[in-house]
């Protein structure tokens, strides 16, 4: 084997170890936090130099996203005027390995003057940093794996490990799910993932629909002149409830059965009774996984009551490209 992937294999182990450690020593600590997000009025603000920094931006950004507001703030930009950034009813999360960082050390006596408890992420609760905290997450000592151990690598693992492990525990104590994720992820893949069937069904012209008692030449002209002729129609009620759906394919089978005069037959007669549905609020990603599961190509879409809402089409979702 070469030796570089060896190497890369070591370094990977020994971050991997670093996490661990960090999830070890989870205790009362981390849950007093935990508390004291959930009871904040105001933001989280985090802070942190250098690559602490970067992992102090992903960690706000994290918590922003899964409803604990959240900003990140440069400790060096906070002594130079941005310390208004900070108000009371917020707090502050501090991420330095050694707990020395001069720039943040010095912004924390502002910080706490207005009344923001600080909350450290460092290596030892004995550092500067720990010592000015009102409570400390701390990593334990950990080695960097890089040449010479110089450049941060295990230590901001862990850090990003711990502030996931805080922000995701957090949004399950806010009850934060699909719902309001998909309001805060419009865009992007994610955001089409979570969109909803009802945001997705076709309605209206484009939505095939016939009466009970109509024949199946009259289902096949609705069909027929529906926009985007989605091969299928759904057969309701006079109150508009789902009795039936007949497809493409139950032409071709009533067809092959050799009835005589197929096309006027009763659509009661050649529908599949009790179809399967969906419900408007479904998932697209879930209403996706339905219909190859039940290897459909259309579901009827109903309320609660069973009444036609509209109709899904897999290649409405297939467009999305979540498949």
């Amino acid at each position: 084997m070469d030796p570089r992937i060896e190497r890369a294999r070591e370094i990977v182990a020994r971050e991997a170890a670093a996490v661990q450690q960090v999830g070890e020593r989870l205790g009362p600590e981390f849950l007093r936090v935990l508390d004291l997000v959930l009871a904040l009025r105001g933001r989280v603000v985090t802070a942190g130099m250098g690559k602490a920094g970067f992992i102090a931006q992903k960690v706000s950004a994290t918590l922003a996203s899964t409803g604990t507001p959240s900003i990140f703030l440069h400790p060096a930009e906070a002594i130079h005027g941005d310390l208004g950034r900070v108000d009371a009813g917020d707090l502050l999360l501090a991420f330095s390995k050694s707990g020395e960082t001069e720039e943040l050390l010095v912004m924390l006596p502002h910080v706490k003057a207005v009344g923001v408890p600080v909350v450290g992420v460092t290596q030892e609760r004995t550092s500067a940093l720990g010592q000015h905290c009102d409570l400390v997450l701390e990593l334990g000592r950990i080695d960097e794996v890089g040449p010479y151990g110089l450049a941060p690598s295990a230590s901001t693992t862990a850090m990003l490990a711990l502030g996931d492990a805080l922000a995701l525990v957090v949004q399950e104590g806010r009850r934060f799910g699909p719902d309001e994720f998909a309001r805060f992820h419009p865009g992007g893949d994610l955001g089409r993932r979570l969109m909803k069937v009802a945001e997705l069904m076709r309605t209206g012209e484009r939505n095939p629909t016939v009466r009970t008692g109509a024949t199946v030449l009259q289902a096949i002209e609705v069909m027929t002149r529906t926009p985007g002729r989605p091969g299928a129609t759904s057969i309701v009620d006079d109150g508009g409830r789902l009795l039936g759906f007949f497809t493409d394919g139950d032409l071709r089978r009533l067809i092959e059965k050799g009835l005589p005069n197929p096309r006027e037959r009763n659509i009661d007669d050649a529908m599949t009774r009790r179809p399967r549905s969906i419900r408007p609020d479904t998932y697209a990603l879930e209403a996706l996984a339905l219909l190859h599961q039940f290897a459909v190509d259309q579901l009827p879409v109903v309320d609660d009551g069973g009444r036609l809402l509209g109709l899904l089409d897999v290649q409405d979702l297939l467009n999305l490209k979540i498949g």
